[in-house]
């Protein structure tokens, strides 16, 4: 897949809140996921069975989701960038908005990393 394929595909499946999915569809083995030094909770880490956990454990913290959006992709060379969004109740932490950019790296037709800025 050309990078504009994967964007298309990875936009798609986000907008329909299937992560996971674009994870195992779209990710190399190796695929590295970056979160910001501040990030609480939520690790750096290397290789999709590893990202596929980290989503779990996102999804875990979470009590309610009360809306969200992921805008259309940006794509500059072999980089997708998504901005994102949630309207989320975290347990034990209250009701809070968050939004982020991710930027996409794609390298041999797979994403090969993601980086979350927040």
């Amino acid at each position: 897949m050309t990078t504009q394929e994967i964007a298309a595909r990875l936009t798609a499946l986000c907008k329909e809140g299937k992560y996971e999915q674009a994870q195992k569809e779209l990710y190399s083995a190796d695929a590295k996921s970056i979160e910001p030094a501040h990030s609480q909770g939520l690790q750096t880490v290397v290789g999709l069975e590893n990202i596929i956990k980290k989503g779990d454990m996102f999804q875990s913290m979470v009590e309610e989701m009360h809306g969200g959006y992921v805008s259309d992709a940006l794509v500059g060379g072999n980089h997708i960038s998504l901005a994102m969004g949630m309207d989320v109740t975290m347990k034990g932490m209250g009701r809070s908005k968050m939004d982020e950019i991710v930027v996409y790296e794609v390298k041999d037709g797979k994403i090969v990393k993601e980086e979350f800025f927040y």
